[in-house]
């Protein structure tokens, strides 16, 4: 990859006052939302800075997620594959399963900081969902959880998990009934009473601090990461690879990474069953700027400029849109997008299994597709490290109804 000007990275960090990386993210909202904005602003750079908040995270952190998430060398994969080593950022052994729980367990802190009552949320996989309904429950506050119809049906094992916990899931019933019309309904019930209820976004995505606020507590994936590959291979990795739906996972370990001109970074998305409109969510590859829930980024659009329709087998990245961090990297050429067939997840998710014995999420399925290409193509002194977001329980009732005779299920 060409080298970009640190100075671009620098200023990548934080966005500016007014949210914004380069052209992309802002906010973009109804007047009547514009204080409320404002005070979850002013409310999160006030604890970020808290000793007494940041305290209790790190305890958190440590004796309720099970921090750090451990490195793991996938040998097996990596002697079949040839070439380069590939390592897994365990985010799948968190508690609740994914990397979900890292920014949730911040926003439930930061939601009862400010005398909110509910939060609620969208969740497409249900991975989300399930994070936050924890986190509600650790610190007392009502969830809500909205999820689209087809998810609902595909993900029912985290739908349960929702329900046992004490979040009430919500069905959205319009349009696809997929990740984005879940958002567009909490969107919807977040107008009704914001000053009650905080929308605890799932990803780096929205309006302006969410992006920022998300990434934040994203960040240390790739701190711990950093340290760790340090210490496993004795220097940084060659290549960073994650799946990008919204893009909180890859977010979260590309932050420590960014000003490493040395290490090559992917971000992968879903290409689906091809590239025609409705059969893909790969944003950064075909989409365009335009404007989605109250932010600018690289967007799937219609005839009409209207987000486009999506389709994928991880449910956690079905969006037409992107993190607005995501789109500036594109666009200074950082980080290397590039775009994984369902067919090749699938693959990937039994491979990983088989060889490792690690069920990967369909999600994390992605990235892991992506270093498996990527490996025969370098020598065995390179490495890989791919951000395992997120565990498969959740997918195997589908995999196996859809793909699991041609796996010998």
């Amino acid at each position: 990859m060409e080298k970009v000007d640190n100075s671009l990275l620098t200023a990548s960090v934080m966005p500016d006052k007014n949210g914004f990386f380069g052209e992309f993210g802002g906010r973009f909202v109804p007047p009547m939302l514009e204080p409320i904005m404002q005070e979850i602003t002013e409310a999160y750079e006030k604890i970020k800075d808290d000793t007494i908040f940041i305290e209790e995270l790190r305890y958190l952190q440590k004796h309720y997620t099970g921090r750090p998430s451990p490195l793991f060398h996938a040998k097996n994969l990596s002697d079949k594959l040839g070439g380069a080593q590939i390592y897994l950022k365990r985010e799948d052994l968190n508690h609740t399963g994914a990397h979900k729980i890292n920014h949730c367990l911040g926003e439930a802190l930061l939601a009862k900081r400010m005398g909110k009552k509910k939060i609620i949320a969208e969740t497409g996989a249900g991975q989300h969902g399930v994070a936050l309904a924890t986190a509600a429950a650790l610190v007392g506050l009502e969830c809500d959880i909205y999820m689209g119809e087809v998810d609902i049906e595909k993900e029912h094992p985290n739908v349960v998990r929702m329900g046992i916990l004490g979040a009430k899931v919500i069905p959205a019933t319009h349009g696809l009934k997929t990740l984005k019309e879940a958002v567009d309904a909490a969107f919807e019930a977040y107008l009704k009473d914001p000053v009650n209820q905080l929308y605890a976004i799932g990803s780096v995505v929205g309006p302006h601090p969410f992006p920022m606020m998300v990434r934040d507590f994203q960040s240390i994936v790739g701190v711990e990461a950093k340290e760790q590959m340090m210490e496993e291979a004795g220097k940084l990795p060659d290549n960073l690879i994650a799946c990008v739906g919204g893009g909180s996972n890859a977010i979260g370990l590309f932050s420590a990474f960014l000003e490493d001109q040395e290490v090559n970074i992917y971000g992968v998305e879903p290409a689906g069953t091809s590239f025609k409109t409705g059969d893909h969510a790969a944003t950064l590859t075909l989409g365009k700027p335009g404007m989605i829930h109250g932010f600018k980024c690289y967007l799937l659009q219609d005839d009409k400029g209207e987000p486009a329709p999506v389709n994928t087998v991880a449910s956690g990245l079905d969006y037409p849109g992107v993190g607005p961090q995501h789109s500036y990297l594109k666009d200074i050429n950082r980080v290397k997008y590039e775009s994984i067939t369902d067919k090749e997840a699938i693959d990937a998710f039994f491979a990983l299994s088989r060889l490792e014995g690690i069920i990967p999420a369909l999600e994390s399925s992605h990235a892991v597709a992506q270093a498996m290409k990527l490996a025969p193509q370098l020598s065995k002194e390179k490495t890989i490290l791919v951000n395992l977001s997120g565990r498969g329980d959740k997918d195997i009732d589908y995999v196996v109804e859809k793909f699991g005779k041609e796996y010998g299920l």
